[in-house]
């Protein structure tokens, strides 16, 4: 074996030439490189503790259609072609242990002609980032969008619609926990006269952006959304010791903030699947 130190933009192998090495990256990282009609195009990237070298080289002398070009500054381990087959010949265990490097090398393979034939632009960047974590920050944007079949203007914008996705993801999950932690550390649903415009007013939001959040984030309408933090807060109640023996459950519904036995019961119905008297007996009572 022998040892490499190569600076980034280095080309280990051209385009057409003869790959006579299976390189080891221990630091740094390689990429593939092809060119069609003019256009260089990345078909890999591969980086710490994975192998690397031309598919032809691996058996025989066939010339590299892909040049191997340093991303980065590089440290690879390194091992003759010829070497290798001469061991394979000697030692039959090797042929195992290469068998192994060898699937490995293929399934990269697989995953990365998968990568450009997923979906839209923005299926296949979202599926890159996925599966490759940490690899957009640390690598070329311009060889990351050729890898990804896209242009890089292209990647640039789906990276900024990316991020703002992301921020408006955090900006409504703090907006959830405001409304979870107004309706639970202030019991703002024991209120029988809550209304969608008092709550919005509380929380200061619009109905309309109040209504949104419960629609798309909750799945439920405000009514519902109320009603389920009541009918929580009357299961807890029944939990307890001896309460269903000191109370009714049209008590323990109005204390939760129910205004009438009719929509206690409807919305119990509803959010349950049965009726208050049905659930007090599965429980025991």
């Amino acid at each position: 074996m022998v040892a490499f130190e190569y600076p980034k933009g280095h080309v280990l192998v051209k385009e057409y030439a003869i790959c006579h090495y299976v390189y080891f990256i221990k630091k740094g990282a390689l990429m593939g490189c092809t060119t069609h009609k003019k256009k260089h195009i990345v078909t890999y990237i591969s980086v710490e503790n994975e192998f690397v070298s031309s598919i032809s080289g691996l058996y025989g002398n066939g010339a590299s259609k892909e040049a191997i070009i340093a991303v980065e500054d590089v440290s690879l381990v390194a091992i003759p072609v010829n070497v290798l087959q001469g061991f394979f010949l000697r030692y039959f265990e090797l042929n195992f242990i290469f068998r192994v490097m060898l699937e490995q090398y293929y399934m990269d393979a697989q995953e990365r002609a998968h990568i450009v034939r997923v979906g839209s632009a923005k299926e296949r960047y979202l599926y890159f980032i996925q599966t490759k974590p940490g690899y957009m920050e640390r690598l070329p944007s311009e060889f990351v969008a050729s890898l990804l079949d896209m242009k890089p203007l292209t990647l640039v914008k789906i990276q900024k619609q990316y991020a703002l996705s992301l921020k408006k993801d955090k900006e409504m999950e703090q907006l959830c926990k405001q409304i979870e932690r107004h309706m639970t550390e202030k019991q703002a649903f024991k209120d029988k006269n809550l209304s969608l415009k008092s709550l919005s007013e509380a929380l200061g939001l619009s109905p309309h952006k109040l209504s949104s959040i419960l629609n798309n984030q909750y799945q439920q309408n405000f009514m519902d959304f109320v009603n389920t933090y009541r009918i929580a807060d009357l299961k807890e109640q029944i939990a307890k010791p001896g309460f269903m023996q000191s109370y009714t459950i049209e008590t323990l519904a109005h204390d939760a903030g129910f205004a009438s036995r009719s929509a206690f019961y409807n919305s119990f119905k509803k959010l349950v699947g049965q009726s208050p008297s049905a659930y007090v007996k599965n429980q025991g009572y």
